[in-house]
């Protein structure tokens, strides 16, 4: 079919160029949002309060609630798939900053359940744990407040890595789902029991205010694009094409998809509306640009949805979530680029050739265990040919071939004027990423995209 030849893609809308100093001005905006949750905290306490018993624990835990919440909303808003930080930033920094910055409301919320229950046990002359049986029992809203904690413990817990490699991605999803219920809890529990919200308007508004607009960002961005886009562009399973080894292409036919803004490297999140299906969304990768009225995605059998997809009927409606992700060819700073795949990751590689300006001193490294393992070999290898680049194959197992940093530079001399794109498992795309710091390329031009929260 017509979608999957390596040929020039018709005009389409062009995803927005990064900023550069976008997270400069990304970490300004939290700093100070943050710099008024502590102002507007610490001017609703008396001097009073600190003074009385337990009042020190009790202004503190306040205090922790406070910044814990605005961080849990910062929290959201970066997994929000706001456009303009998604596609400036990048969806691997998102992931980043939304790993990093994640332990830190479960550890201030803590700290405020802690703090809370001390300073009142202290209040009142009475054990801890009676006091804590007090708020549950009798305190407005505690009892709610309390499985909303549990919620958010439980989607912290899972999201580490360790944990979540021994989860289904759809459980891990649906845990996550949760992170919604546990939300609103939270926000009920602040209105009813928040010293800042009790006679002070300003901050109560303040409050609101940051609520309102996570919520709108979770409405607008989570559902309502994605709905949207979903009834225009109206796609339909047209073909599912068995690429071997487990591999297979899926072809669907859709309205007006040269209005898809969608560069090559880009990933959509695809739920398929079938029976077992229709429920979750996977991230996976163009792997071929748009070809009016087509459009491609190529995938590994890597678990149940993935393995479900070779059973595929024509005629499956398909809904969309995207394009996110700024592995394109907009990240590129210089005339020199390595692309480096392994295994299924070549695929995204695949539509990135095909998005780079004409006259780019291109080199493309294959990485598999053997010949068979070469995803879109071919189509790969033609493209290359056509833009008079250079494409080495690298076959055989991680014991017997060893992808090192003098690998790596008996390939690519000059490596450290390139930009270096690479895609694949995690251990091999670290290893690319280390030699490639090791042979002296600046980190600002190494560009590599994870592909789910």
């Amino acid at each position: 079919m017509s979608a999957a030849r390596p040929q020039p893609a018709r005009p389409r809308v062009q995803a927005p160029v990064r900023r550069r100093k976008a997270p400069n001005a990304f970490f300004v905006l939290v700093g100070l949002g943050l710099g008024i949750v502590i102002g507007i905290t610490v001017n609703a306490e008396s001097a009073r309060a600190f003074s009385a018993p337990g009042g020190v624990a009790m202004e503190l835990g306040r205090l922790a609630a406070m910044i814990g919440t605005y961080l849990l909303l910062v929290t959201v808003v970066l997994a929000g798939r706001l456009p303009v930080i998604e596609r400036v930033l990048g969806h691997d920094r998102l992931i980043r900053w939304h790993r990093w910055l994640g332990p830190w409301p479960i550890l201030l919320l803590t700290a405020h359940a802690v703090l809370t229950t001390l300073g009142y046990a202290q209040s009142e002359r009475t054990g801890w744990a009676r006091e804590l049986w007090t708020f549950l029992t009798t305190y407005k809203g505690l009892l709610l407040a309390f499985v909303a904690f549990g919620l958010i413990v439980m989607a912290g817990v899972t999201s580490y890595r360790a944990v979540r490699r021994r989860m289904a991605h759809e459980t891990w999803w649906v845990i996550h789902l949760y992170m919604y219920l546990a939300l609103a809890l939270s926000f009920t529990h602040q209105l009813a029991n928040g010293q800042s919200f009790i006679g002070h308007p300003l901050s109560r508004l303040f409050w609101i205010s940051l609520w309102v607009i996570t919520a709108g960002v979770v409405l607008v961005y989570r559902i309502g694009s994605p709905l949207w886009r979903t009834l225009y562009h109206r796609l339909r399973v047209v073909q599912v094409k068995q690429e071997g080894n487990g591999v297979v292409s899926v072809v669907c036919k859709g309205h007006r998809l040269d209005r898809l803004p969608v560069a090559g490297g880009q990933f959509l999140h695809w739920r398929f509306l079938k029976p077992g299906m229709w429920w979750q969304a996977h991230p996976y990768s163009l792997s071929a640009l748009p070809r009016p009225p087509h459009l491609r995605i190529t995938v590994k059998d890597l678990g149940d949805h993935s393995r479900s997809l070779s059973r595929l009927k024509p005629g499956t409606w398909v809904a969309i979530e995207g394009p996110y992700g700024a592995f394109t060819a907009e990240a590129r700073t210089g005339a020199g680029v390595l692309l480096v795949a392994a295994g299924v990751g070549s695929t995204p590689i695949r539509a990135l050739l095909e998005d780079l300006p004409v006259g780019v001193d291109l080199t493309v490294i294959l990485r598999a265990s053997t010949p068979d393992d070469l995803v879109l070999r071919d189509e790969i290898a033609t493209l290359v040919s056509n833009r008079r680049g250079r494409l080495h194959e690298v076959i055989g197992s991680r014991k017997k071939v060893r992808f090192d940093a003098n690998t790596l530079h008996q390939l690519v001399p000059d490596l450290q004027h390139r930009d270096v794109y690479i895609c694949g498992p995690a251990g091999f795309a670290d290893m690319i990423v280390d030699s490639a710091r090791k042979l002296g390329t600046p980190k600002s031009r190494i560009h590599r995209e994870h592909f789910a929260f």
